[in-house]
């Protein structure tokens, strides 16, 4: 089959761009700028159009298109009206949860680094997964997906757009539960709340929840369900024997003992699971370190939620070398997201010693207006110098002037990490490459 995918760039869609490929689908895509991403793909040999055109889907016989795309795309309105089978990426995705033995990782945070400690647990127990990751794995290529040939399907099932409401896993890990995303969740956490509950009536009989037992409103979410055929397994963040991550920060052992429960459902060696972690040197921008600048080392982050700013900070503090400082680089993403988290946001930085703010990243086709006149970077370093600040909050207004201002005061011992889901990596790659 011909398919074409539109927004092939992101990295949930180039995934199942290459699930397809794989299949031996003749697949093409489009995005509205090129990207190492698009980079790779073409050199597998699928047709990339950057730039969005209506003859950029003649001959395609499905057309699959990421939930970013606008329902005015010019690719996407011209498939309609020659009635080829368009889907959002999490309805395509969806009937594969149908088709195969679906372990599903849901969560405001923690869903990649969590998806990819499951994906390498199962290959290396011989169960031969296929896994759609929200990262790049350099075990897999440095790819985002892994072609198994078994009945188990792993994936990173996104709570943006309600997209998992798509899926029917027999497994499914819940991370955690909290205010995110509150353009899709007009409603606020009441609606997160009924949302995830929707989402948990897709285990069948026989199904399991694996849930993280130490946050509130997973705990409040089950015990408002109605008395049901699947079963919970809950998990923490505590120390577990033998196991020693290379990953930092608590956050990353809840993640752990996530992946262990799961380990337990499908029978895998409890010996080879804890392997497996231990091995596990974390995926792409997520603490992923660097390089090193006048001594200092540079890590860099996708982190763009106050609650992942936290748990990633406090990882972080504990690399950092005697005398030396933790630095957190920080470009907001979305004004959307940081106008409704922002307290949230002001108390998040509380373990960095030397905060710069960039900034607000936008998002094309999910911003308000008028909410990007309420907010911005410098007024949320105005309030962090106000809680006392002064002196270790910057607010500098483009890449250029931050990389002078990092090599100028970055010192032996220091850790830097640069965090968001913007366009942010490319002061990584600029301190770096200098």
């Amino acid at each position: 089959m011909k398919i074409h995918f539109i927004g092939i760039g992101g990295i949930g869609v180039s995934a199942l761009a290459r699930y397809f490929l794989a299949q031996g689908d003749e697949v093409s895509g489009s995005d509205g700028s090129a990207s190492e991403i698009t980079a790779d793909l073409e050199k597998m040999g699928i047709k990339i159009f950057i730039g969005h055109e209506a003859k950029n889907i003649a001959q395609a016989e499905r057309v699959i298109f990421s939930a970013a795309v606008q329902e005015n795309n010019v690719e996407l309105a011209e498939a309609r009206r020659l009635k080829i089978k368009c889907q959002k990426y999490a309805e395509a995705l969806g009937e594969l949860t149908k088709e195969k033995f679906t372990i599903a990782i849901s969560g405001m945070h923690g869903k990649s680094t969590t998806t990819a400690m499951i994906g390498l647990m199962l290959e290396k127990a011989g169960l031969d997964p296929t896994v759609i990751v929200g990262t790049r794995l350099k075990e897999w290529g440095n790819s985002n997906f892994r072609a198994g040939k078994s009945e188990y399907l792993v994936i990173e099932a996104d709570e943006y757009d309600r997209s998992f409401l798509n899926h029917w896993p027999k497994v499914l890990v819940l991370l955690n539960i909290e205010e995110e995303h509150l353009d899709t969740y007009t409603g606020g956490l009441a609606d997160i709340m009924a949302t995830f509950g929707e989402y948990l009536s897709h285990l069948p009989a026989g199904g399991v929840l694996v849930a993280n037992g130490e946050d509130k409103n997973i705990e409040k979410l089950t015990g408002q369900m109605p008395a049901k055929q699947f079963k919970i397994e809950r998990y923490n963040s505590g120390a577990v024997s033998g196991l020693n991550l290379k990953v930092p920060g608590r956050h990353n052992l809840s993640n752990a003992n996530a992946a262990l429960a799961v380990a337990r459902i499908l029978g895998v060696d409890e010996k080879i699971a804890v392997e497996s972690l231990n091995d596990f040197s974390g995926v792409w921008r997520r603490m992923e370190y660097k390089g090193e600048i006048n001594g200092a080392k540079v890590y860099d982050d996708y982190g763009h939620h106050p609650t992942e700013i936290t748990a990633t900070l406090s990882g972080a503090k504990e690399l950092v070398g005697k005398n030396g400082k933790l630095w957190c680089v920080f470009q907001p993403h979305q004004y959307h997201r940081t106008f409704d988290l922002f307290e949230k946001f002001v108390g998040a930085f509380g373990a960095a010693d030397e905060v710069v703010l960039l900034p607000i990243y936008s998002v094309a086709g999910r911003e308000d207006e008028e909410i990007k006149k309420q907010v911005s970077s410098e007024k949320l370093a105005l309030r962090l110098q106000a809680q006392g600040r002064k002196e270790d909050v910057a607010y500098i207004e483009d890449f250029n002037k931050a990389e002078a201002y990092l090599k100028e005061n970055l010192q032996a011992g220091d850790v830097c990490l640069i965090m968001g889901a913007g366009d942010i990596y490319k002061l990584t790659n600029l301190l770096i490459k200098a």
